[in-house]
């Protein structure tokens, strides 16, 4: 099915400081131990001049911050208030799928585009919003993510949701990431630095990868795939309707894997594939991840088994999932990657 009202990608007008930031949990909120980090994060952002909205559905009763009914009218009501230019939930969480058909893309298409933002579960809803209505939206840092300095070469979410229309967002890999997981919020609830203590640049992983440059270009698609497998095939993950609508020029598909071992993202991958996520794609962009081997299968030999007939460039190892530092990636925008030995980039422009 094509995109809904949507014949071109749509992008929200840059957010400014006076504007307001809307925070919802649509799938898991925050325990209490953790809740200074939420205050230390909107104080930040109120000294940065932004009016900040801390939604009813953000704590945790059980493994989502509220009833469905709640969480998607709560979502609804943020996404269509024209006096809320951002929403940002605090993380992802584990069932946020189960508000996908209590949302009404219609009207979020008929409202003025908001700038959506974040990652892992977020992207049940984030990644199916983009293909439905052809809105832009920002596959990066969540809410709790906020603090963190990003280093040099990695756009902060703040600044990629600021830019205007026809604007190019650059990222290179930084050559470094973290290996110690996340922080303890709780005991050090304004952690801002990343540590990043691992070198580490992009990997080519496609069979018959050579040594020569690789250029990509196309729109970008992006989403977490412990999540987003589940909706391939179906009426939220129409990649190839959002091509026919918003993307002649073909995708380029950024996939973050969080936490599954191989086997599991091989299937999921699979699955993926034999539903059509894949058919109008130029290339593939598969996140770093510390997810466990399955046997003498790697998470790479997991990529390449379920991917590698599709003839395209597979990158690997690259700033776009759970794995510190996160790149703040436009789903929808036209994008061009580069990989070579001297330069490990994402430009994006947003047209």
């Amino acid at each position: 099915m094509p995109a809904e009202n949507a014949t071109a990608v749509r992008y929200p007008v840059p957010l400014r400081p006076g504007d307001r930031i809307g925070v919802t949990a649509p799938s898991s909120g925050v325990p209490d131990r953790l809740w200074p980090r939420v205050e230390v994060t909107r104080a930040f952002l109120e000294g940065e001049g932004f009016d900040v909205e801390i939604g009813e559905c953000m704590h945790t009763p059980s493994q989502v911050s509220a009833p469905k009914e709640q969480r998607a009218a709560e979502l609804m009501r943020m996404l269509t208030d024209p006096d809320i230019r951002a929403v940002v939930p605090p993380w992802g969480g584990e069932t946020g799928i189960d508000l996908l058909g209590l949302l009404d893309f219609e009207a979020i298409a008929d409202a003025e585009p908001t700038w959506c933002v974040g990652y892992s579960d977020t992207s049940t809803w984030l990644t199916p919003l983009t293909l439905r209505t052809g809105i832009a939206t920002i596959h990066g840092q969540n809410f709790m993510d906020t603090l963190y300095r990003t280093p040099v070469g990695v756009a902060h979410w703040l600044d990629v949701a600021g830019s205007a229309v026809g604007a190019e967002i650059r990222q290179q890999s930084p050559g470094r990431w973290r290996s110690t997981g996340f922080d303890d919020w709780a005991a050090d609830p304004g952690a801002a630095e990343y540590h990043l203590d691992q070198p580490g640049t992009w990997t080519r992983i496609n069979p018959g990868a050579g040594g020569e440059p690789v250029a990509l270009q196309g729109r970008l698609v992006a989403g977490c795939v412990e999540t987003v497998s589940f909706l391939a095939g179906g009426a939220y993950g129409d990649v190839s309707g959002f091509a026919d609508a918003c993307a002649p020029e073909g995708i380029i598909h950024v996939l973050d894997v969080a936490e599954w071992a191989a086997y599991d993202i091989c299937r999921a991958l699979h699955a993926m594939r034999l539903h059509g996520w894949f058919d109008r794609s130029n290339g593939i962009l598969v996140s770093r991840t510390t997810a466990p081997s399955a046997g003498d299968l790697s998470q790479h030999d997991a990529v390449v088994e379920a991917l590698g007939e599709l003839g395209v460039p597979i990158i690997a190892d690259v700033e776009c999932g759970h794995v510190a530092p996160h790149f703040a990636l436009v789903n929808g925008a036209l994008t061009t990657v580069r990989f070579s030995t001297a330069e490990q980039s994402i430009a994006q422009t947003l047209a």
